[in-house]
């Protein structure tokens, strides 16, 4: 009689050494990399034809030359990306693409071309609204939910970077919750950080997961670090959508703080009685707001606002809505071992 295989783990030598796939090792690299690029495939088919082009122009001031005489007003131009989000023709960018353009042109991923009206400009988020006209449906995105993010989840850049038009470059989430100042100094919050690479063109483009969803508009980069890319998150743009809709713009309280989304321990959640498992940890205060005059210190940690849990930026920045400035709020925080209470009265946001 033949030796009887060996089994090792419920599967017999023989079986382990014949040829093909064998299930007791991993997948290969080959196999793992094969199944990452249909993923990015896949997300990108859902986006590319909403991408578009963007070119502006804008009005340069009068000079005046050395003899006093006024100079002619000249244009400058400038390009950047964005996203059709509507079949009817609502596009989303960057504010910082779009502000002060005196002329501002659309080019689809087909190559057609259509002049832009802008609806409505938010350089608070670095937002910025416009409409194109069409007679026909145009192909659009869909709008993903960046409060279910994850660092480490896949992130995927699609723009125009240095006029190249529909590049795509790929990386992970690597931080939530941030706050990002521009460089008109204004503070933007909620902001994902990324590795996926971006370059000047990039901005208002689309930030998408790996269902081709848009989680965030690409907003900044700092300059000469290695993988460190911003994006504005997709659920604070769509809550500046629907102002710039119902109002014609942003209204906003302010305080003057910026912060960072920062974990509660579970002890300090029993210990204060709070409901959610994070805050607003107080990076930097603005000298003579809100906030410094109510008493607000830095490595303070905001967790509500009139009752109003705050848990992250982005709950930060909708409690101070329209409906609060000029009013006096309640802010709770946690300082050391103490839970405060304080009061302050917000400003309407002017910049």
């Amino acid at each position: 009689m033949g030796s009887r295989p060996r089994f090792i783990d419920g599967l017999s030598r023989a079986a382990s050494d014949a040829p093909g796939p064998n299930p007791l090792n991993p997948l290969s690299d080959d196999a793992l990399l094969d199944a990452y690029s249909r993923t990015v495939i896949g997300a990108l088919e859902r986006v590319q034809q909403a991408v578009a082009f963007i070119s502006v122009e804008r009005r340069l001031p009068n000079e005046t030359s050395v003899h006093g005489h006024g100079r002619e007003r000249g244009a400058r131009g400038g390009t950047g990306s964005g996203f059709l989000f509507t079949p009817d023709g609502y596009l989303l960018t960057n504010s910082h693409v779009v502000h002060g353009a005196t002329h501002i042109q659309i080019t689809l991923a087909d190559g057609t071309k259509f002049d832009a009206d802008l609806v409505g400009d938010d350089p608070g988020s670095d937002l910025a609204v416009l409409r194109i006209g069409s007679p026909e449906p145009l192909p659009h995105v869909e709008l993903g939910e960046s409060s279910k993010l994850r660092v480490g989840q896949i992130a995927i850049a699609v723009g125009n970077p240095l006029g190249l038009a529909q590049t795509v470059t790929t990386g992970v989430v690597s931080a939530l919750g941030r706050s990002l100042r521009s460089n008109s100094g204004r503070m933007i919050y909620d902001v994902i950080q990324t590795d996926a690479a971006l370059n000047p063109g990039n901005s208002g483009g689309p930030l998408i997961n790996s269902a081709g969803q848009v989680i965030g508009v690409n907003t900044a980069i700092i300059p000469g670090a290695q993988a460190i890319c911003f994006a504005t998150a997709i659920d604070t743009a769509k809550w500046v959508i629907m102002q710039i809709f119902t109002r014609g713009r942003v209204r906003r309280a302010y305080i003057g703080v910026a912060g960072t989304t920062k974990p509660l321990a579970r002890r300090v959640q029993r210990y204060f009685g709070l409901s959610s498992e994070s805050g607003v940890y107080v990076m930097e205060i603005v000298k003579g707001s809100p906030a410094s005059l109510g008493g607000l210190r830095t490595d303070d940690t905001v967790v509500a606002i009139d009752s109003l849990a705050v848990q992250d930026v982005d709950s930060l920045q909708r409690a101070l809505d329209a409906s609060r400035i000029d009013k006096p709020v309640n802010v709770t925080v946690l300082r050391g071992t103490q839970r405060l209470e304080l009061k302050l009265t917000p400003v309407e946001q002017t910049s």
